[in-house]
This record gives structure tokens, sequence and C-alpha cells, in this order.
């Protein structure tokens, strides 16, 4: 049977909004992470058969392909090609997929996956804004027929759905917040312990990722006023708007061998599932009971888990349902204290998975995010 392996993985900083990596063009930002994969793995970047790269709102200086960009910006062979995917803040782990799928197939045998965005310069709702000269609305949905249908005049926003998901699953306000507040702090301990620094290559003096506050607290927290009317989500209990950069080059066993890499995971299972798109943020629990069915594996079989916190809310209630330990959980913090640079943190967390593994001597680890339009990833590596 065919195997896919992950060789090397490496990611820029996560900047904040308006940090360090603010100004840093998108194509820049993501060349630098390539020149670093490809300078790691010591591999020839002609063999490389494409990159695939993550990226949402893919306007302005992220437009034209920006994988494509990011790969010639970075001085690589022009013979090389590079596609853009979204799915949206799962769009670079959709691109792991992609990249193992076409090694497991035996059509491509060295494949780069990752994803970049600069949030700073192209604001979470700048596509839909830019769209309204030409004389659409802001949503994407609004004016469709067949979805008017089917779901009425729901709002569909991840405010609401991270509202929704604190409704369904009891979740309240003073638990959400010491889960955010375990986030920042696990955070600035991986930091100060120095755990990142192996799979952080810096970009022009910023070594760290800028998103952990040392100065919160919850008692700050709680001070904080809600995001809605008689909601119980705060700017304290979403991910940070950020800016970052990913990478991963994924082999096959016959580019292992006539390349002379040194295999450091194992692709195990990839898969995505989608539920109630107006819900939106809570499809990484079907998916996770989805990949696990696949697998034959359990929760506890799962020595490090990454996913997302898009908000407290998305993550505590996947903890319920899955029955997950949540010391394996983030266990270095995650989006509320790291940041969410959106296409590219499915990379990112995948990076951050692996390097994990390594630490701690770990074998299986899964990872999983919320997406727009109701779907979540999940994939399980194994420690080689």
């Amino acid at each position: 049977m065919a195997e896919a392996f992950i060789v090397e993985a490496v990611r820029a900083p996560v900047g904040r909004r308006a940090g360090g990596l603010a100004a840093v063009h998108p194509a820049d930002l993501g060349a630098h992470v390539l020149a670093a994969l490809m300078d790691r793995a010591d591999a020839d970047p002609a063999a490389v058969d494409d990159v695939i790269f993550g990226c949402v709102d893919a306007v302005g200086p992220q437009a034209g392909d920006i994988a494509r960009t990011c790969w010639l910006a970075a001085g690589l062979p022009e013979e090389v090609p590079g596609v853009t995917v979204d799915r949206q803040c799962g769009s670079s782990q959709q691109a792991v997929h992609f990249a193992a799928q076409a090694v497991l197939s035996g059509t491509a045998d060295l494949v780069v996956a990752g994803g970049v965005q600069n949030m700073s310069q192209i604001p979470i709702a700048y596509a839909m804004s830019a769209a309204e000269p030409l004389g659409f609305d802001s949503g994407p949905f609004a004016g469709s027929t067949g979805w008017t249908l089917r779901y009425g005049d729901a709002e569909v926003s991840q405010f609401a759905g991270a509202e929704m998901i604190a409704r369904d699953w009891d979740l309240s306000r003073e638990e959400m917040e010491a889960y955010a507040y375990e986030s920042h702090r696990r955070a600035i301990r991986a930091i100060d312990e120095g755990r990142f620094e192996r799979e952080i290559v810096p970009y022009e003096g910023v070594a760290a990722d800028e998103g952990p506050r040392r100065d919160t607290s919850p008692e700050k927290m709680a001070a904080l006023p809600p995001l809605r009317d008689g909601g119980r989500l705060t700017a304290a209990l979403a991910a940070q708007i950020s800016d970052g950069a990913a990478a991963l080059l994924v082999a096959s066993e016959r580019a292992v061998r006539d390349h002379g890499l040194t295999p450091r995971a194992r692709v195990h299972h990839v898969s995505a599932r989608g539920e109630d798109p107006i819900r939106m943020l809570s499809a990484p629990i079907p998916a996770t009971a989805h990949a696990l069915r696949r697998t034959g594996m359990t929760i506890d079989d799962m020595d490090v888990v990454e996913i997302n916190e898009a908000f407290a809310s998305v993550v505590l209630a996947w903890l319920k349902e899955t029955g997950a330990d949540p010391a394996r959980t983030n266990p270095n913090g995650g989006a509320i204290a790291l940041g969410h640079p959106l296409g590219a943190t499915g990379a990112v967390l995948m990076t951050k998975l692996l390097h994990e593994l390594e630490r701690t001597g770990g074998r299986y680890g899964l990872q999983t995010m919320c997406e727009g339009g109701g779907q979540a990833n999940v994939t399980i590596i194994e420690r080689i």
C-alpha cells in the first residue's frame, strides 16, 4: 500500500494585527517559508511536482494564485506549478490533504503544501465589501434563490455560530474565559521554554509569535463587553486576527528513497465532513467521529490534538462530545493566544502537531478545525 510521509514542516512566527509582519507582502512571507522548507529538507526543488497553498480572501496582494507567486518569489524553479485552494479556515489543512492524496494515488512523488495570509493588509470582510461596486450585496448568499429556499434569511456568521454553540452546549462565559486564559498561559510557557524555536523561521527580526498576552488576567477578560447584546462571547474568547505562513513537504516512498530524505511522520488519515452551515462551527464534532470510525481508532489513541480555537465555545463543545483529554488538546495554546491567520492556520497547526509529537515522544496526533459553510477537516498523523 502506498504511503505519504511528512519530511519537513516549518512556519513563520504568527504576527498580530498591525504587528511585525503587517507590512510584509504575502508573496514574500510565503516565499520565506518555502525557501526555508526546501533548504531544511535538503531536497531538489526541481523535483517538486506541485505547490498547493491555502489562502482565504485571495484578493489584492493575495490574488493571482498566491501559491505560484510565493514559489517564484522564493527564487525556486519556474517549471514547478502552484495552485491555491480555499476551504475557508481549513484551506492549508486541505492543501496538506490534497498533497497526501496526490502522493497516495501515485500521481505525484513530492508535493509542497502550506498556506499564507496577511490579515493586516486584507481584513476578513474585504473580499465581500470589494464586490459592492459591482452591484453585489455584501454577503455571498444574498440573492441566491436556492439558498433562501433552504435556509431562509437566517444569519450566516461565525459570531452567531459561536453563540449558538455556547447555548446548545450550555457553556458559560466563565467556563470559556477560564479556557481562554489557559490558552494564553500554555502559549507563554511554550514560548518561554523554546518549544516553537525549531519550527519557526524568523522573519526580519520577528522571531516569536506575537499574540500571547502576558498581561491578561481573568479579571480583565471578565470586564470586556460581549460581542453581541446579551451574548456570552467576547473578544477574549475569539481567535486573534493575524498574519502568517507555513509549509510542509509531503513525499512518497519512492521520493524518500530516490532523494535520500528522512520521513518524520506518516499521514495516517485525511477526511472532511460537513453539517449545519448556520451553526457553522460545530462540524469538527461529527468530522472527528467520522475519522475515528474510518480508522478504527479512539480519541484516547491520540497523544496530541490540535483543534483550532476559532472561539472557546468550539473547543469546549468538541471536548464535551469527544471525551478528549484537555491536557493533550492544544498543549501549547491555540489561536485565542497565538492567532489565526486564516488560510495559513491549517499548516501552522500541522507544523505544531508534528513538532509536539517529536518533543513528547507521542505516536499519533489529530488535527481538526471548523470552517466556513459548516465544514471541518480531520488529519491523523503517525510520528516515525
